[in-house]
């Protein structure tokens, strides 16, 4: 993302309630910004969804007005996975689609974050003319061609028939007992339906909703709960969404959690051994070496984006790419979805398990993750601590020591002064003691000498 951005993220807009730019004047405003760049032509039309914080109806109103006052036609479905409305933008030949979400976030938290008319993430150019127009005076439209909004009473039921088709007609659900966790967000009136209507037996966990429980120890940011819930009700796995459901993390019957690189693992291996598999996979820096190791051993390709879905997407698009994810969960299957679908994620993995009759827990065998020893260092300011010869050396030192058995990363936080040491390797111990070996580095060349010339370099 450039520098220049004012309010845009690398997913939307996204801040604390009542607080700029989560404020209902700003978002008033942004919905006017939005309709005059992305319903330019002719009257338009935009879809509204969100998920289930409190926040959402007084956000929703605020849009609602704005693209109104722009002279633009509104369709609200209300709370929606952040997948649905990529997929029903699409469908119904929208000009763009917004979700009122802050994904993973607390409830207090919220954000908009926008699709294009082909059910994309919007690219660089239309997020910035936005930002233009919000540098403007609202000019409101004359009154005969203020926006209208109505409600689509059907959404739901045409999202979970769209899930339901990601997978074959044969591949029925009939015996398996699943716990699904939908984070009190947006899944709640969707994901129990999809895999019911598939037969499975369903065990909901997270699905009761108030406004201020989204997220709360629960969900794809909390599998713990999941996991005690499949042993106790003996289930035969576990899938946890969250609160806007793009991501998917998944617990096996033994309790055990399978994170986003291993079902990104167990979907890949699939469509290679059933030759649907376009190319290769993307991942992240983040993403476990483990997964890259079990690719290579089926000669399947593999290259890492920067973190962040957003960059998966565009590395997917510019190789041809049709599988990608991250670790945390969010998984585009870009010949099923055009963005991360944790319900559809879920149903490529239930896939396998119905068409090789092998559990969870079996497939994940076939990918071994190996340890990660992350540890955050504080900085004074904001230095490029990768250019200081004392971290250097350092990190050549282990990337000697580990040859090609692990990997090194050093990445600062894009939002504070702060240097993220990575080390992965075979040796859990091992792989500690090298991160700490690097931190250490990296504290003391940023002291001093080490600071000072950073700053002047």
């Amino acid at each position: 993302m450039g520098s220049d951005r004012r309010y845009f993220g690398t997913d939307g807009i996204r801040g604390k309630v009542g607080q700029p730019p989560m404020t209902p004047e700003f978002v008033l405003k942004l919905g006017w910004a939005v309709g005059r760049v992305l319903a330019s032509e002719g009257r338009g039309l935009v879809l509204i969804g969100k998920d289930t914080r409190i926040s959402g109806y007084m956000l929703e109103s605020c849009l609602q007005a704005g693209l109104s006052a722009a002279g633009v036609d509104i369709r609200l479905v209300g709370p929606m996975p952040t997948p649905a409305i990529a997929y029903l933008t699409r469908t119904l030949r929208a000009s763009a689609g917004i979700v009122i979400s802050a994904s993973h976030n607390p409830y207090d938290d919220n954000g908009v974050k926008f699709f294009s008319k082909d059910g994309f993430k919007l690219d660089d150019a239309v997020e910035m003319a936005i930002e233009a127009a919000l540098e403007r005076p609202v000019e409101v439209v004359p009154s005969r061609r203020l926006g209208k909004a109505e409600r689509i009473d059907d959404a739901t039921g045409r999202y979970i028939e769209f899930c339901k088709s990601t997978i074959p007609a044969a591949d029925a659900l009939h015996g398996l007992k699943i716990v699904v966790d939908c984070a009190n967000g947006a899944t709640y009136s969707s994901a129990p339906y999809v895999f019911k209507e598939l037969g499975a037996e369903v065990i909901m966990v997270g699905a009761a909703p108030d406004g201020l429980n989204i997220n709360k120890d629960c969900g794809a940011t909390a599998p713990q709960r999941l996991a005690d819930a499949v042993l106790s009700n003996q289930a035969d796995l576990g899938i946890a969404l969250d609160g806007d459901g793009d991501r998917l993390i998944m617990a096996d019957h033994t309790g055990e959690i399978v994170d986003g690189d291993e079902a990104l693992f167990i979907i890949a291996e699939g469509e290679y051994r059933e030759g649907r598999l376009k190319g290769g996979v993307v991942g992240t820096q983040m993403s476990n070496l483990g997964l890259e190791l079990a690719l290579r051993r089926y000669g399947i390709p593999f290259e890492r984006a920067a973190v962040g879905d957003r960059y998966v997407l565009e590395r997917m698009q510019q190789k041809g790419w049709t599988l990608g994810g991250e670790s945390s969960g969010h998984i585009i299957c870009l010949d099923r979805t055009t963005t991360g679908d944790g319900i559809v994620a879920a149903l490529q993995v239930l896939h396998e398990i119905v068409t090789t009759g092998r559990s969870l827990h079996d497939l994940k065998q076939g990918m071994q993750k190996l340890p990660q020893s992350l540890v955050n260092v504080p900085l004074t300011e904001r230095i490029d601590v990768t250019r200081l010869p004392r971290v250097r050396e350092a990190v050549r030192t282990v990337e000697s020591a580990l040859a090609d058995r692990g990997r090194v990363l050093l990445r600062p936080s894009g939002t504070e002064p702060l240097i993220r040491v990575m080390v992965e390797g075979q040796d859990g111990g091992e792989v500690q003691r090298y991160a700490e070996q690097i931190a250490d580095a990296v504290r003391e060349a940023a002291d001093g000498d080490g600071l000072a010339m950073a700053a002047s370099s």
